[in-house]
């Protein structure tokens, strides 16, 4: 195979990009100091597998039989002149499904959607220049959210590259902030192990997206495809056992705690450990919180499970992760949403950080104990140990105190009393009526936090939300990929007036695909969670949120828009039509959905911790903060060092 000579040229995987040329040689680090690493093969290699090898094929054929062999199915993109050559290969596959979308935003948010839903690493592609920039949101959005993505991108000729070609971008440099790993491919003969290792990366240790940039003249010559190819990532092994030491050193802090907290985070879902931690917590009889990423990975009809923390958290969530003196932290990196003021953050409490991520562990806060690798095998390890355990300290008393904070707190919402549709009725019913086995991809602003509060979750991979980027327009096309991901289950788009407007032409998507998704339009007419904000914190000076899509106008009129997308349209504007409203949504499939439900415009998402605030000034409404009885309500010292930052 041409360029095996260069094998012990890789470039380690932790340091974002790499630049494969037509000599088969990488751009750093040294070949000395690689080649003194060995650990190999990545899991592609050591599948039982028959080798295959066809000479005399395009490196655009080579790219496609890559894809195959490496397990995709399905690519959302939109092709154009640089990785125009690629299309024609792949219009022969059996093996993979092109899906055409209108924008490569969408291609992003469906390769995100797909990911997120099934566990498997989404593909999405695109052509140089602009298209490929279009890419970045959806890139970005993976990276902060941990999702397994490869995204493959068409670069201009080798030639031509640093001229400022004809859309010509320096897509490798303008993503390595936030991919994984990325590459820019000018040898043909290298497309097949860079496919191989690409998606590797992507769904092993922390999921992340990987880009694969590729040039023009690289897919246009001649190679020859061999699989599986050989390759050596050095400087990537991720962690996926954990030291016994610290399993044992985090069990001596159980022994010593009467008010831990399992916090848990978005990494137990990309872990699939929801099973381990169901039997940790019943081993334990420990309270839990599920951050807006986790949702999903414990039920939320368990009687230990307290709810969501955070700026829209529960009241018990948020309170007990003030008052406990232990976080068990499982995937989860105290963020800043999460913690409030980071000095006052769980002031009294010990950690323990569980991640697959070293750079997320005592990132933020300092833990006392912890464990790196998977949280399947941590969770495991763990409960493996309590069992072990001839007797933990009682923590009746402490479920018993937060099991009060949650019934005496839950989170809920007063009717309109002009007889209107409120947000969180609306998502409370659609809950009910579609249930735990659909999905839910949620936009961005409060139908995203409505959403995460009023529906239940008992699965991972029911929820789907951009979390740490917070973008607006993610659902439409989320929901799309859940949907071709996981075509049996009912997928719901929860979307507001103003994230639908910025990605909904993908339901001609939809349409043309036979991808029947349902999208649930809570329309305020406002750009809400800002609307809220300059309510609060602004006097209520309405500065550019009100979008005219309910309140006056109707621009768009949402139900036409459907129609014109041939999808049908719904619209439901009183309570006592909702319910029938969302059945006859639920009725139909064979095509997407529209409901256009129009809500009242000044509902606002609480509980709410203001931004910078401690999590201790919660407010349950405005100006309304919870009322303790006279031992709840003591102050109590805060140490000013919690995130032990030396100030």
């Amino acid at each position: 195979m041409p360029g095996e000579d260069e094998e012990s040229r890789r470039v380690s995987a932790t340091t974002k990009g790499e630049t494969v040329s037509s000599s088969g040689t990488t751009s750093a680090p040294s070949p000395a100091s690689l080649a003194q690493r060995a650990p190999r093969p990545a899991a592609s290699q050591e599948r039982a597998e028959q080798t295959t090898r066809i000479e005399d094929v395009t490196g655009a054929r080579s790219l496609v039989l890559a894809l195959e062999h490496v397990g995709a199915d399905v690519v959302f993109g939109i092709p154009g002149g640089a990785i125009l050559p690629a299309y024609d290969p792949l219009m022969d596959s059996t093996a993979l499904r092109h899906i055409l979308v209108r924008h490569e935003q969408g291609a992003g948010h469906a390769a995100e959607g797909y990911a997120a839903a099934t566990g498997r690493v989404g593909v999405c592609m695109a052509t140089s220049g602009p298209g490929a920039t279009n890419l970045v949101t959806a890139i970005a959005d993976a990276y902060m959210d941990s999702v397994p993505m490869v995204a493959i991108t068409g670069q201009v000729a080798s030639g031509s590259i640093g001229t400022d070609a004809f859309q010509e971008a320096d897509i490798r440099g303008i993503t390595m902030p936030i991919t994984k790993h990325n590459y820019l491919v000018t040898d043909p003969a290298q497309i097949s192990r860079v496919i191989a290792e690409a998606f590797h990366i992507a769904g092993t240790g922390r999921p992340g997206p990987v880009l694969v940039d590729i040039a023009k003249d690289a897919l246009q010559a001649s190679t020859t495809f061999a699989w599986p190819p050989q390759f050596e990532l050095p400087g990537y092994h991720p962690v996926t056992k954990p030291h016994a030491k610290q399993i044992r050193e985090a069990l001596k802090l159980l022994r010593g705690s009467t008010q831990p907290v399992l916090y848990v985070g978005g990494g137990v879902v990309r872990a699939r450990a929801h099973a381990e931690l169901l039997a940790l917590a019943d081993a334990t009889g420990i309270p839990v919180v599920t951050t807006l990423m986790a949702r999903g990975a414990f039920p939320d009809s368990h009687p230990l499970h307290l709810g969501m923390p955070g700026m829209h958290g529960s009241v018990a969530a948020v309170t007990a992760l003030q008052r406990s003196d232990l976080l068990i932290t499982l995937g989860a990196r105290f963020d800043d949403r999460v913690t409030g003021q980071l000095s006052t953050f769980a002031p009294h409490a010990k950690v323990i950080h569980a991640d697959i991520d070293p750079a997320e562990i005592s990132k933020n806060r300092v833990a006392d104990v912890p464990i790196v690798g998977d949280a399947k095998e941590i969770i495991a390890a763990l409960t493996a140990a309590v069992r072990d355990e001839d007797e933990l300290p009682d923590y009746g008393p402490w479920r018993r105190r937060t099991t009060g904070w949650r019934e005496s707190y839950p989170v809920g919402y007063t009717p309109d009393p002009d007889g209107g549709l409120m947000p969180q009725h609306v998502l409370e019913a659609l809950g009910q009526i579609a249930g735990p086995e659909a999905v839910y991809a949620a936009g961005v602003g409060q139908h995203q936090m409505w959403a995460a509060q009023f529906i239940g979750y008992e699965r991972p991979g029911a929820w789907l939300n951009s979390g740490g980027a917070g973008t607006m327009g993610y659902s439409v096309p989320a929901a799309m990929g859940a949907k071709v991901g996981e075509p049996d289950r009912v997928v719901w788009a929860i979307d507001g007036d103003g994230c639908f407007q910025m990605t909904n032409q993908e339901l001609a998507t939809c349409v043309i695909n036979e991808i029947p998704i349902k999208v649930a339009i809570i329309n305020n007419s406002s750009l809400g969670m800002v609307r809220q904000w300059q309510s609060l914190f602004y006097n209520e000076r309405y500065s550019n949120t009100d979008l005219h899509t309910s309140v006056g106008n109707r621009i768009p009129d949402f139900v036409k828009l459907a129609e014109a997308y041939g999808c049908v349209g719904l619209r439901c504007e009183r309570p006592e039509d909702l319910e029938d409203t969302i059945r006859q949504a639920m009725a139909i499939d064979d095509r997407p959905v529209v409901v256009d439900f129009v809500v009242e415009r000044d509902a606002m998402v609480w509980p709410m911790v203001p931004a910078g605030i401690s999590n201790d000034d919660i407010q349950i409404a405005r100006d309304v903060a919870p009322q303790w009885d006279r031992e709840e309500s003591e102050a109590f010292d805060q140490d000013t060092d919690a995130d032990h930052d030396g100030e």
